[in-house]
């Protein structure tokens, strides 16, 4: 059976998904390996000196024996690609290597707020997905309409907006006005314990902020797509056959619709990435966000690399859950090609 000859049960046969999916992690490796050597070249050209930037202002009567003996421990001696090799090496075998901003090793660092970003990018995302179909459906049954107005003019407003001033906004409204959502953080003041009320009401406000940064792409291309699905000939022939107007909405304009959203939702991910970073900073979310400012702002590398590589790795990951998506919806596409 060859990739575009659909299988048994419709969509990509398994054969094509698993080929595709061996050469892209294939692929992935000189790109994060390309990556995270950018990432050490451009620290090298820094003016920044991480080893100074650990010490603070205990570096002014520092010995320059002290401070090279410093910057052994902290693997920052020698050239750049002395440096990167090292710490490729290491991280190889899981060493990610030393946070001087955080105290803690990078690995720790990552596994106690990974998942903070990953459940409020996933929770925002998938109201993206849903909220954004929706309305680009409802915006697509009569173009020009009022609802088609109302929702487009709004999709334009939330894409002009700056996340962090959504959220600046948000909070004011629902936190220091209304008082029913609390401003930011995981837990209230003086508890230590996250239970689920406390973790759905920390959540609401940066999970609705961050889908409203990616709403309005999905309402305008669903939007889109759904209207020209209307306008074509099976579409016009279900209706000519006397099928209800759900029916033809649903079963036949929204499925075909719906595939140029399957690829927006790889080229999402750097977006949501950089929007996810605003909005855990605005609300103190304990995620990656305020590690990686931290880190930015302290010449913190070892840290900067791995969370470089974590991103290259989510872009990677997105393009290629894109594609599958898309070959499971239509099996005509030839994934051998890519």
């Amino acid at each position: 059976m060859s990739a575009t000859t659909p299988a048994p049960g419709g969509g990509l046969p398994w054969a094509a998904m698993a080929r595709l999916t061996g050469r892209r992690l294939l692929a992935a490796v000189p790109v994060l390996l390309t990556v995270t050597f950018g990432v050490f070249a451009v620290a090298a050209a820094s003016p920044f000196d991480p080893v100074r930037q650990y010490v603070g202002g205990d570096a002014v009567g520092a010995s320059q024996e002290t401070l090279d003996q410093l910057r052994a421990n902290l693997a920052q001696a020698g050239s750049f690609v002395d440096q990167w090799w090292l710490w490729l090496g290491s991280a190889v075998t899981g060493e990610l290597g030393h946070s001087q901003t955080m105290r803690q090793p990078v690995a720790q660092v990552i596994t106690e707020r990974l998942g903070w970003s990953v459940l409020l990018c996933a929770v925002a995302f998938a109201v993206a997905v849903v909220l954004g179909t929706t309305l680009g459906v409802a915006a697509a049954r009569r173009p020009g309409g009022l609802v088609d107005r109302c929702v487009t003019s709004l999709a334009y407003v939330l894409e002009a907006a700056p996340p962090f001033w959504v959220g600046l906004l948000a909070i004011w409204l629902f936190a220091l006005q209304l008082g029913v959502l609390p401003a930011g953080g995981l837990t209230g003041t003086g508890d230590d314990t996250v239970t689920a009320g406390s973790l759905l009401r920390h959540l609401a406000l940066p999970a609705a902020v961050l889908a409203a940064s990616q709403l309005p792409w999905f309402v305008l291309y669903v939007r889109q797509g759904v209207g020209d699905a209307l306008r074509e000939d099976p579409v016009r022939g279900a209706r000519a056959r006397g099928l209800r107007e759900r029916t033809v909405l649903l079963g036949h304009a929204l499925r075909s619709g719906l595939l140029p959203v399957l690829t927006l939702i790889g080229t999402r991910v750097p977006e949501l990435i950089t929007g996810a970073l605003l909005v855990e900073t605005v609300f103190s979310w304990p995620g990656i966000a305020s590690a990686t400012v931290r880190a930015a702002t302290a010449s913190d590398f070892p840290l900067l690399a791995a969370l470089t590589v974590l991103s290259a790795l989510a872009v990677l990951a997105g393009n290629l859950l894109a594609d599958l998506l898309y070959g499971l919806a239509d099996p005509r596409v030839d994934h051998d090609g890519m």
